[in-house]
């Protein structure tokens, strides 16, 4: 078991925070940006809204194949080496994709900063999950801050792109220079990343040196006992992935303006980073699939609201219990597998949990873009998504402690 910091090392809140910029480039950026982008380069390019959809099942498709290599490059480079690379990849890759208006190539750079930003987000994940084991009475929070992380990203791309498809009307593709301005974002949130990575890699260290005498453990992982929530993580990766890609399509098409739609994605963004305070309890006290169960079940009720009303306080209430949540849903499975796992089995478990995730989001946008080219639009595509929540929520509540965990 990983040792509390010394008086020398670096304070885990502190750690946490600047940890939690890999998820702000692997997620908030590289992925959920796409979704203010969709709308210019779907009318730039004359996509329907199945190839735009298609889009980020590539990412997802790429993230699926990340999460599978992962474990055996954590083992030759360890987490934190793999954290820097695939921050920096994903950010290469984001900018690439600003030089390509053909499909076949933007698919193709959609795969790789899938591939790339499943290093970055699943390494971190686990350097989380090890500050947690430091301080366990603060493991939800510690969590949390890192996952919340994503809200930076999304906070950063709200006010960025708007600003850079103003500066770029009249330009031939000007959706390309927000692809190139968000590329340089996260090459700053890599350099910064560089901080965290060394400290923890230094503090894992004196922690193995500590604790020479314990003998590991290497019993496989046991995807039969945890079914019911890897199922439910799997609806999860359905649901949630079509309300990021095509609701600022919906609001756009409601006749939303421009300026209440940047408001709606930064508010969204904000609650992702107040969600490690909210929901931090609930992650510490229960060790089965409850969590899951909860938040899977409201963020349903949040990706349905616009796809049944246009009422614009409703929409925002929308917006905040979704970002409120729906980065807890992931750090629900780290601290399932933190729960229920021996240390050394963390990063199996966390990678198990990242391949089912990675498998809903390919099927997800490609099914809510189908629906949404045929009658009904992206509302009815909404209540796909919404449904495929409430599945996961109903399949993950079955989930038990295992009983080795006590």
């Amino acid at each position: 078991m990983p040792r509390a910091p010394t008086n020398s090392s670096p304070p885990l809140i502190a750690l946490a925070v600047a940890l939690s910029l890999g998820a702000a480039v692997s997620l908030g950026i590289t992925r959920f940006a796409y979704g203010l982008l969709l709308p210019p380069m779907r009318a730039d390019l004359n996509w329907s809204y199945t190839l735009a959809g298609a889009m980020n099942t590539a990412n997802a498709a790429g993230y699926l194949l990340g999460a599978l290599i992962t474990p055996a490059l954590m083992r030759r480079l360890g987490p934190s080496r793999l954290l820097i690379a695939g921050a920096v990849l994903a950010s290469a890759f984001m900018g690439l994709s600003g030089f390509f208006t053909d499909a076949a190539p933007l698919l193709l750079q959609r795969v790789l900063a899938g591939v790339a930003s499943a290093f970055l987000f699943i390494a971190g994940g686990l350097l989380a999950a090890r500050m947690g084991a430091m301080q366990p009475s603060r493991s939800g929070f510690l969590l949390g801050i890192y996952y919340g992380g994503t809200g930076v990203g999304i906070v950063l791309s709200a006010v960025l792109v708007p600003v850079v498809l103003d500066a770029a009307q009249g330009r031939a593709h000007g959706w390309a220079w927000a692809w190139w301005l968000l590329s340089l974002a996260c090459f700053i949130g890599s350099a910064l990343l560089v901080w965290p990575a060394r400290a923890l890699a230094r503090m894992e260290s004196h922690a193995r040196d500590g604790a020479a005498h314990t003998p590991p453990s290497h019993a496989p992982f046991s995807w039969r006992a945890f079914a019911p929530s890897l199922v439910g993580y799997t609806m999860f990766g359905v649901g949630y992935i079509g309300y990021m890609t095509f609701v600022i399509a919906l609001l756009r098409e409601q006749g939303v303006a421009a300026s209440k739609i940047t408001l709606f994605y930064a508010l969204l963004g904000v609650a992702v980073m107040a969600s490690s305070r909210i929901w931090a309890g609930l992650l510490d006290r229960y060790k089965g699939g409850q969590p899951l169960a909860v938040l899977n079940a409201l963020l349903g009720v949040a990706t349905i609201l616009p796809a049944i009303t246009s009422s614009w306080p409703l929409v925002l209430v929308s917006g905040l219990v979704f970002g409120g949540v729906f980065l807890s849903v992931v750090a629900s499975t780290t601290a399932l597998v933190r729960h229920n796992l021996a240390p050394s089995q963390w990063a199996a478990g966390i990678s198990a949990f990242t391949i089912v995730f990675a498998a809903g989001q390919i099927v997800g946008p490609t099914i809510v873009g189908w629906i949404a080219d045929g009658p009904g639009g992206l509302a009815r595509g909404l209540v796909f998504s919404a449904c495929a929540l409430w599945v996961g929520a109903a399949l993950a509540w079955r989930q038990r402690p295992l009983p080795s965990s006590g």
